[in-house]
């Protein structure tokens, strides 16, 4: 089990087409390995970085299945508080790995298998008990920034970019779509996966693609910023209102506010959501059990 303050890392190697993991503990917090993803977790955050600059941190089936496996180890655990994204190299990702999507190299089948396993990987970000957030830092484009703009929340630097530029090889974004269709107004989600031309990250962030967006020498700065913030809070909480706050979204407005009553009554018979009320009228510091 993964201790507080205690690093765990995994780096993830190809063995026959699959991935492998290798645990290690130490007081440090550091990172190691050049497999397709590295796994640092210190302090209740896990960041999950794509390793493989070479190809543009390209969303191969083995990329994949690394992801989703740092994406869901040990959610119970209490002491997890959020997860980061992030790559290396100037490509957040370049999206599917075209090579894999061949006729040749599966057919039909195994293309369907691709497209389903990032589904997978973002079902299981709307899931995750804590906040899920994309650290961008260079250009997310096609799945890549499908990938982005289903993370709970995205901070970019300002020489980020975002594209769905599919339709220039033939393939026309039509997964990618779905994800930024549901953050962006339809027009500048039409804009993106028709022309294939890029957003800067501030245009990403006044269409409502990205959270928020700082120079690049503060993005580490910001993002701690906001995990200390998610730290301060409750994670039972959280996770009880990130799965509601989902789950209306998909409801008529009338049913969403007659279900976020019930919410909210059965937010208030959590321990901390009692402890939290008690030490407002104590004016103390509340005292969180995560449960």
């Amino acid at each position: 089990m993964m201790l507080m303050n205690t690093l765990r890392f995994l780096t993830k190697t190809a063995t026959n087409g699959l991935s492998r993991s290798s645990f290690h503990t130490t007081t440090v917090c550091a990172a190691a390995g050049n497999g397709f993803t590295q796994v640092t977790q210190c302090d209740g955050v896990r960041e999950i970085c794509l390793n493989e600059p070479k190809t543009r941190n390209s969303l191969s089936m083995d990329m994949m299945n690394a992801i989703l496996e740092d994406l869901t180890a040990e959610w119970q655990n209490k002491d997890l508080r959020a997860i980061v994204l992030t790559a290396k190299g100037p490509v957040w990702s370049a999206g599917h790995n075209l090579k894999e999507l061949l006729p040749e190299k599966g057919g039909v089948e195994y293309q369907t298998q691709i497209f389903n396993k990032l589904s997978e990987i973002i079902m299981n970000i709307y899931k995750a008990p804590v906040p899920v957030i994309a650290k961008v830092n260079g250009l997310a484009a096609a799945a890549g920034c499908q990938l982005v703009a289903s993370c709970d929340l995205i901070v970019a630097s300002e020489n980020s970019k975002f594209s769905t530029p599919g339709a220039n090889f033939g393939v026309f974004c039509s997964t990618p779509g779905i994800a930024i269709s549901r953050v962006m107004p339809r027009t500048q989600a039409a804009y993106m996966v028709m022309t294939g031309l890029p957003l800067t990250a501030q245009e990403a962030y006044t269409a409502g693609l990205v959270s928020r967006v700082v120079p690049e020498k503060d993005l580490d700065k910001e993002v701690d910023h906001i995990t200390d913030a998610i730290k301060h809070k409750s994670r039972s909480v959280i996770a009880l209102g990130k799965d509601f706050f989902y789950k209306q979204l998909n409801v008529p407005i009338e049913e969403a506010y007659k279900l976020g009553a019930e919410k909210m009554t059965e937010n208030l018979a959590l321990g901390d959501s009692q402890e939290g009320l008690k030490s407002f009228v104590e004016k103390r510091k509340p005292q969180w059990k995560h449960e």
